[in-house]
């Protein structure tokens, strides 16, 4: 662990023995009562925390002092159509990691439909996903995270347009208007209108849809199109879901400047 991470109502408690994080504390940082580590709040600030106290049951108690702001999000929401269960933890870790704003499954005409059942949503793995990519990334804040029962319902419902959550925006925003530095991407290596490597989109934010593996059905890409996206490829290779969002991520980091 690259910070510990703490949910507001967590404060206030001792962290119990066999919570990973007292382990990665004792055992792999070998603190001890009355040394500091790297903390802070789930989407709020981070500083440091103290052990104060190892107790006999083998639970620590512990102070936090955390007054420097969480860094911002990069501008950039990843749509993704849902894949294997087994997948979205690994996937949403990773996009969590790399300073998303924002994550999106969808359900699409040419996926299997039962992914969309998975329990991740509801039993909280994947809330819990995405604070283990923030950990690794020493952040605070995590993705907004939304589920959509199809394409068609997430381009109605334009969830790009909404309210972005607070300390969440770039200062890339702050260069006119958010709806013209807007840019909507459909990664479609399959009919593509041009090559995401040739997009000039310095100073600008970013919405990303990816399809499933076997990519976006006839009518989705007219759904796309009509709602302003352009279709772009990463090279005519089929890539794993996973491996495509974080290879189409990073490429959109590098495009609007945030790597440099």
């Amino acid at each position: 662990m690259n910070i510990i991470l703490f949910e507001p109502e967590e404060i206030e408690k001792p962290l119990p023995k066999r919570d990973e994080r007292t382990i990665h504390l004792l055992k792999v940082l070998h603190k001890m009562a009355g040394d500091n580590f790297e903390a802070g709040i789930v989407n709020g600030k981070r500083g440091q925390g103290r052990i104060e106290n190892v107790k006999r049951d083998g639970s620590i108690v512990f102070t936090l002092d955390l007054r420097e702001e969480p860094e911002q999000r990069y501008p950039i929401r990843i749509a993704v159509g849902f894949p294997r269960p087994i997948q979205i933890k690994r996937l949403l870790r990773d996009l969590s990691c790399l300073g998303m704003e924002a994550i999106d499954l969808i359900g699409t005409e040419l996926g299997e439909k039962s992914y969309r059942d998975t329990k991740l949503l509801s039993d909280g793995g994947a809330r819990t996903a995405l604070v283990e990519g923030a950990v690794q990334a020493r952040d605070t804040i995590i993705p907004l995270l939304g589920a959509y029962s199809n394409l068609e319902e997430w381009l109605e419902k334009r969830p790009w347009e909404k309210a972005q959550q607070s300390g969440a925006s770039w200062e890339l925003y702050s260069k006119g208007s958010r709806d013209r530095n807007r840019l909507l991407i459909a990664m479609d290596n399959v009919r593509p209108e041009g090559a995401l490597s040739l997009l000039q989109a310095s100073g600008r934010s970013m919405v990303l849809a990816i399809g499933c593996e076997r990519g976006w059905s006839d009518r989705e890409r007219e759904l796309l199109e009509r709602s302003g996206f352009l279709r772009l490829s990463m090279g005519s290779r089929a890539l794993r879901t996973e491996t495509a969002c974080v290879a189409a991520a990073v490429l959109a980091l590098e495009k609007i400047g945030a790597l440099g």
